[in-house]
């Protein structure tokens, strides 16, 4: 496969995601993960003595806004399908828009990196909305005949978040 048919694979592996997560097809939605994923959103500061980008967000091991695992993804999916998740009564809704998409080569053969923007449009009852913007590093890990996430981090461009909550998915 030479890397414009690749790009387009991934990138339509990307837009398929997008769909799901606002079709709320969670289910299938975590189907896309392996076992082992590490699904990470740090946390953003605006640090005032240096301008390098990497010291504005928390390291592995400090304080994120998510850690997740598999696990952690399928308990947060089963209570959404309760009705007991507060903050999403009435659900969300929400558009996902997936950008820049840039594929690397992983770190072995059957991984690749990918790079891409986001933005993140929620709005709910009449009045609330809010639009998350920022870049996801992923690693995709060819399984079987499909590719799987096995790493994501998210990365917002805001310090500060207005949102009441963060009980969607990025």
């Amino acid at each position: 496969m030479n890397d414009h048919d690749l790009w387009h694979e991934i990138h339509d592996f990307l837009v398929r995601e997008a769909r799901l997560l606002d079709d709320r097809a969670f289910e299938a939605w975590l189907e896309l993960f392996t076992d082992d994923i590490v699904y990470w959103m740090p946390e953003r500061t605006n640090p005032w003595e240096s301008s390098d980008p990497a010291d504005s967000v928390s390291k592995p091991g400090e304080l994120a806004l998510f850690e997740e695992t598999k696990e952690t993804l399928r308990t947060r999916v089963a209570r959404l399908a309760t009705g007991m998740a507060w903050s999403e009564v009435p659900p969300s809704r929400t558009r996902h828009l997936v950008t820049n998409v840039q594929v690397e080569s992983g770190e072995n053969e059957s991984e690749l990196r990918v790079r891409s923007y986001f933005m993140v449009y929620r709005t709910q009852l009449e009045h609330s909305q809010d639009v998350f913007v920022g870049e996801r590093d992923d690693v995709l890990r060819r399984v079987g005949d499909e590719w799987k996430i096995a790493r994501r981090t998210i990365v917002l461009d805001q310090a500060v978040l207005q949102s009441p909550n963060l009980s969607i998915f990025f």
